[in-house]
């Protein structure tokens, strides 16, 4: 799963929230799609560059992560290089498409978890989130604090008003 880093989960809820308010969303669009959205979140590319630089090789987004090549020169490459950094994997955004990753989707309340669908926005919207909370459950645990002990008190000294 992607790293547990403040930048993946920012790049998570951004993507939920432009989704939930209504972004332009098209399963079948390589830019307007579930990774076409952490793609334009992350990049800043628009949904038309996105797809145009997918088109320039065939497949969807998950025949692109297949044929994925660092050093192939190709945009779409760049766009999914750009995500690999960040901290996302191949296997995240294989994921992501179909909101398949099953540490995610059990995570996900049991009434929903079985009627979720890769192409429905709101679905896509409680995939990104419960995966930003559960990276964000990761990087918490993975903090630890100096003990702070409470240090004495002094008592104050009284002194008698003249």
């Amino acid at each position: 799963m992607a790293h547990p880093t403040l930048p993946v989960i920012q790049a998570l809820r951004d993507t939920a929230q432009r989704l939930a308010t209504q972004a332009p969303y098209q399963w079948g669009h390589m830019g307007s799609c579930n990774c076409g959205h952490l793609a334009q979140t992350i990049t800043q590319l628009t949904k038309a560059e996105i797809h145009a630089r997918a088109m320039q090789r065939y497949g969807d987004w998950e025949r692109q992560i297949v044929d994925y090549c660092p050093t192939s020169g190709l945009p779409i490459d760049q766009t999914i290089d750009e995500m690999l950094a960040l901290g996302f994997t191949r296997r995240d955004l294989t994921h992501l498409e179909r909101i398949s990753d099953p540490t995610i989707r059990a995570a996900i309340p049991f009434e929903r978890r079985d009627a979720l669908r890769h192409n429905q926005r709101d679905d896509v919207v409680l995939y990104l989130r419960t995966w930003a909370d559960l990276l964000e459950r990761d990087l918490l645990a993975g903090i630890s604090l100096p003990d702070f002990a409470a240090a004495p008190v002094p008592t104050p000294v009284l002194t008698a008003a003249h």
